[in-house]
C-alpha cells in the first residue's frame, strides 16, 4: 500500500513538472498582467512616469459619466449582435452543405477556409480598396446609384462595411467546428427519425440542433469577444470615422492610453469590458448547459 502511494506521488510530481513550464508562461503572460492592470486602474498613471497617485474608484465613476465610452459601448454591442447572428447563421448553413456528400466536397472546404489564413489587417486593406473603388466602379458601370457611394463614408452605413469584412473572414473556423459536431450525430438516430416521418426541419430542430448546441455555445462566446474587442478592421477601414461613428471600445482605449496618455483611465475601461464579456459568457454557457443532448 505504501509502495502504491509513493508511486502515485512520484507520478503526480512528474505530471506537475510537465505542466510547470506552461503554468509559468500562463501566469507571466495572463494572470500577472491582469493583476497589474487591475492595480493601475485605480491610479492616474500616464503609462510612462514612475510617479503616480492612487485615485481609488474615481476612474470607474468617471466612466459612468463619459459619453464617449457610452457611445463606444453602444457601437460594440450593436456590432457584436450583428456579428454573432450573421456568422452563426452562415456557418451552420455552410456546415450543413459541406457535411453532405457531394462531388468536389474537399475543394469547396478548402476554398471557404482560405480567408482564415489571411491576416485581419490585410483583409481590411483589401476590402477598403473594394469599397473605395471596386463597388462604386461597378455601380457606375451598371447605373445603380446606391452602389456608387463608398459604404464606409456614411455614418449609418460604415458599420455594415466593417461587418461584411469581418464576417467574410470569421465564418471559416465556426464552420469547421459545426462540421465536427455534425459528424458526431449517430446515423441511426437520423435514419429512425426519417422512418418515423420527421421532415428536414423537424430533424434539424429536434436532433441536429441539440447535438451542435455545445459547439454553438463556444462559437457564441468567441464571437462575442471578437465583437466587443474589434480593432484591426476598424483601423484598416475607417480609423473610427466618419466623425467617430465607428469608434469601438478597444480603439477608444488605445487612444486614451497611447495618444492622450491617460493609461490608468484606459485600463479601467478595459477592466469593465472584460467584466461585461465574462458575465455574458457565464450566463450564456449556463443557459446552453441546460439544453445539451444528455439532459
Amino acid at each position: 500500500m505504501k509502495g502504491k502511494s509513493k508511486k502515485n506521488r512520484e507520478r503526480n510530481i512528474v505530471h506537475f513538472l510537465y505542466v510547470l513550464p506552461n503554468l509559468i508562461l500562463y501566469s507571466l503572460l495572463s494572470i500577472v498582467p491582469i493583476i497589474l492592470g487591475l492595480y493601475y486602474s485605480f491610479t492616474n498613471w500616464n503609462g510612462i512616469s514612475k510617479k503616480y497617485k492612487m485615485v481609488g474608484f474615481s476612474n470607474y465613476i468617471k466612466i459612468l459619466k463619459d459619453s464617449r465610452f457610452r457611445k463606444a459601448v453602444s457601437f460594440n454591442l450593436r456590432y457584436a449582435v450583428m456579428l454573432i447572428i450573421c456568422v452563426m447563421l452562415i456557418s451552420v448553413i455552410l456546415a450543413l452543405l459541406l457535411n453532405a456528400k457531394t462531388k468536389g466536397q474537399n475543394f469547396f472546404r478548402a476554398v471557404y477556409f482560405f480567408p482564415a489564413c489571411v491576416s485581419m489587417l490585410t483583409i481590411g486593406l483589401i476590402f477598403n480598396y473594394i469599397f473605395f473603388q471596386g463597388v462604386p466602379g461597378i455601380g457606375e458601370a451598371l447605373g445603380i446609384e446606391s452602389l456608387q457611394k463608398n459604404i464606409l463614408s456614411g455614418r449609418n452605413t460604415a458599420i455594415y462595411g466593417i461587418l461584411i469584412t469581418n464576417v467574410w473572414k470569421s465564418v471559416a473556423i465556426p464552420t469547421v467546428l459545426v462540421i465536427s459536431a455534425l459528424q458526431t450525430i449517430p446515423a441511426e438516430i437520423m435514419e429512425a427519425a426519417t422512418v418515423d416521418g420527421a421532415n428536414g426541419r423537424q430533424r434539424f430542430f429536434y436532433i441536429t440542433l441539440r447535438y451542435i448546441l455545445p459547439i454553438l455555445s463556444i462559437i457564441f462566446v468567441l464571437l462575442l469577444k471578437e465583437g466587443l474587442m474589434i480593432y484591426d478592421y476598424i483601423m484598416a477601414l475607417t480609423s473610427g470615422g466618419p466623425a467617430g461613428a465607428t469608434e469601438s471600445i478597444t480603439l477608444s482605449i488605445y487612444r486614451l492610453g497611447f495618444e492622450d496618455m491617460k493609461f490608468g483611465y484606459a485600463i479601467s475601461q478595459a477592466m469593465i469590458v472584460a467584466f461585461i464579456i465574462a458575465v455574458i459568457s457565464i450566463i450564456q454557457i449556463k443557459f446552453t448547459d441546460k439544453k445539451k443532448i444528455y439532459d
